[in-house]
Parts: C-alpha cells; sequence; structure tokens
C-alpha cells in the first residue's frame, strides 16, 4: 500500500469492508446521543437533494428521531428535511422519491434563485465584473448552508451534511458551503459502502444507482462528479479500502487530497474520538 495511502484511510476512518447494518446503527446511535446530550437540542437540518448521500443521511436523521420520540412517549423531537431549489430542479421527480421514502416530520422549500441573483448582482455592482458559473456555483452551496442554519435556528437544531470519504478526500465539497455542517454521519463511509447502506434500508434503487452530480453551474447542468474529478468512485473507493489502483488514478487522488487539505476542516476531526 501507498505512504500517502494509508494515512488517508487513518484519517478518514475508513474501513475495508462494513456490515450495512452495523454502520447504519452506529450513525443512528451517534445521532441520537448528540441531541440526548445537547438537551436543549430539538431537531436535525437537512437539505434534501434527491441524490444518494442526502437520501442516506435524511433516513438516519428520521430514524434517530423516530427512536427517540418513541422512547420518551412524546414527539419531541423532529428532522426537518429541507428542498433548496435554485429555481426549478432538474431531477425534482427524485427529490420527490427521496422525501416519500424518508417521510420527514417536517418538510421546508426555499428556492435560493432570487438569493443567489443579488448576491451575485451585487458583487459585480461593486467590482464591474462578474462571478464565473464555478464561483456562482460555490454561491448556491453556500446559500443553501445559510438557509440550513437559519432554520436550525428557528427549530432549536443542527445541521446535518453529507460529506463522505469519496468526497472527503478529494476535498469534493464547498468551503463554507456543504462542508460547513456541524454533523457529518457519513463521513467514515465511501461511496459504496454508503449505497449498500441504502439497499439495506430498502430505499428505491434509482436513488442510490443515479450518476452523481453536484448540479452547481449553470452552464454544465448535471454534469457527473466523475467527470469533474477525473477518476471515478470505483477507483477511489477502491484507493480508501486500501486496495491496489492504477498508478495514474491513485495520483489524481493524492493530487486532489493535497490541494484541498484546507477545506477539511474541524467538522470532520471533532468526531474522530467518537467512532474510534
Amino acid at each position: 500500500m501507498r505512504t500517502l495511502q494509508k494515512k488517508i484511510i487513518q484519517k478518514l476512518l475508513v474501513q475495508p469492508q462494513i456490515d450495512p447494518e452495523t454502520e447504519f446503527r452506529r450513525s443512528v446511535d451517534f445521532l441520537k446521543e448528540y441531541l440526548t446530550k445537547h438537551s436543549f437540542l430539538k431537531s436535525l437540518v437537512l437539505g434534501i437533494s434527491g441524490g444518494q448521500d442526502s437520501t442516506l443521511a435524511g433516513f438516519m436523521a428520521q430514524t434517530a428521531v423516530n427512536e427517540l420520540n418513541e422512547e420518551k412517549g412524546a414527539d419531541e423531537y423532529t428532522f426537518i428535511a429541507v428542498s433548496l431549489p435554485y429555481g426549478v430542479q432538474a431531477d425534482e421527480a427524485d427529490r420527490q422519491m427521496a422525501l416519500e421514502f424518508i417521510k420527514p416530520s417536517m418538510s421546508v422549500t426555499v428556492n435560493i434563485k432570487a438569493a443567489v441573483d443579488a448576491s451575485v448582482q451585487a458583487v459585480k455592482e461593486a467590482t464591474g465584473k462578474e462571478l464565473s458559473n464555478f464561483l456562482k456555483g460555490n454561491v448556491k452551496a453556500r446559500e443553501r448552508m445559510k438557509v440550513q442554519y437559519d432554520l436550525a435556528g428557528l427549530y432549536k437544531g443542527v445541521v446535518l451534511g453529507t460529506d463522505h470519504a469519496a468526497e472527503a478526500v478529494t476535498g469534493f465539497f464547498t468551503k463554507h458551503g456543504d462542508g460547513a455542517a456541524d454533523l457529518i454521519p457519513l463521513f467514515r463511509l465511501n461511496k459504496r459502502q454508503g449505497r449498500a447502506i441504502l439497499k439495506h434500508v430498502g430505499a428505491p434503487e434509482r436513488l442510490y444507482l443515479k450518476t452523481p452530480t453536484a448540479d452547481l453551474e449553470d452552464d454544465k447542468p448535471q454534469l457527473p462528479d466523475e467527470v469533474a474529478l477525473g477518476v471515478t468512485y470505483d477507483d477511489i473507493d477502491n484507493y480508501l479500502e486500501g486496495k491496489e489502483v492504477s498508478q495514474g488514478a491513485a495520483e489524481k487522488i493524492e493530487n486532489w487530497y493535497m490541494k484541498t487539505e484546507h477545506k477539511r476542516n474541524e467538522a470532520i476531526n471533532v468526531l474522530d474520538d467518537w467512532w474510534k
């Protein structure tokens, strides 16, 4: 195994193989423990996109809330599923499918288009320069997170993130956007492990077999993550599981890891002791 590969695996706490039920249970119990330890907290908040990661994290959150409410014999806790389209979402049907599967305690839709466009326009007026589609994509991600924190403030909650090991190793998230969550219940899992858990809990196949995409750039709608990264999730997952991958794939993964070191913040590190 490559030296940096071993270091990355240890840092991200990735296991070479998992039992889906055990890992699902660990995440649910972690969320339950966090809520009960902080008695002032009453909700979990998460943006639901209709993709694999938010479907899984959302189902974990709703399971945690359901179990706590049943144990306490009262509807004390709430999971708030947030839909955050920029205008009209291309895969809206998938998001609705995810919500039907999760069955959230509460569902809220906030269209971020007006806020994003106003922010982009304000920068243009102040500088005379227009943000690129890539930078505008970051504005979308950060606006979505801001809304989730607004709701967390309103409902005495914490914001969940969907970052997992395959995204963490490549830094494939927006700093202070989707990377700014309070708790990240998926972070030690790679992409195929998350897919296995969703299959285990009975999620619709479409939600975990669909092509992963961030869908942030106006000029590249539904751009697959693997195209943006230049490496497949199979290669990334194999690398994180300690398996051999091609020299080219390993170098791309490690290059992404080194370039994005600044993005892996305390949202991941503060959980290390709990998972160990």
